[in-house]
């Protein structure tokens, strides 16, 4: 049997020289990067798409966070739940909020059924119908329905390598969720 854990994070002792250049940034710190590193050149064509997704995106952090949220659940990721209940958290969301956002549309804020909408949408019929993007184009305007795209299709593929690589949480956001459980 082979070990699940083929692709562990990688340490700063093992750290590619080719991105070398991005350890102490934004891959060092998460071990869903430290675990791309395996595949160096992802690891650095990856960055500036990360830098729209996550940083320069017209959705805001909340709804940002609403999209990961209900794409990490759609995937399964335990990594990117929980990942993204800590970021939710910093961001202002209750654990009330964000618990919602693995339940039913229909029990969510209006705003974040809209969003939660889109992605189950896109998980199911790979596609945004007309209404579902006259909606989002009302809540976050044209290039916030391409964000919401964007986000869902890079975080499939953050949990698509999380799931099979069976990356670890980081040692920072397990502590800080056992100090204070996840409630929602």
């Amino acid at each position: 049997m082979t070990d699940p854990l083929r692709f562990p994070p990688i340490t700063d002792a093992d750290w590619p020289e080719a991105v070398a250049d991005l350890r102490d940034g934004f891959a060092g710190k998460l071990n869903v990067y430290r675990t791309m590193a395996h595949d160096p050149e992802l690891l650095k064509a990856w960055a500036p798409l990360r830098q729209h997704v996550v940083i320069d995106n017209a959705l805001g952090a909340q709804l940002s966070e609403v999209t990961i949220l209900r794409t990490g659940h759609n995937l399964g990721s335990s990594y990117e739940w929980n990942q993204h209940v800590h970021r939710a958290r910093i961001c202002g969301m209750s654990d009330a909020r964000i618990g919602s956002i693995r339940g039913p549309v229909s029990d969510m804020d209006k705003d974040d059924a809209t969003i939660a909408g889109a992605v189950d949408e896109l998980f199911t019929a790979k596609r945004l119908s007309p209404d579902t993007q006259k909606a989002l184009i009302a809540l976050v305007g044209e290039k916030g329905l391409f964000d919401v795209i964007a986000t869902v299709g890079f975080y499939s593929t953050l949990g698509y390598i999380l799931n099979s690589c069976d990356t670890p949480l980081d040692d920072d956001i397990a502590a800080d969720l056992a100090d204070q459980p996840f409630t929602g």
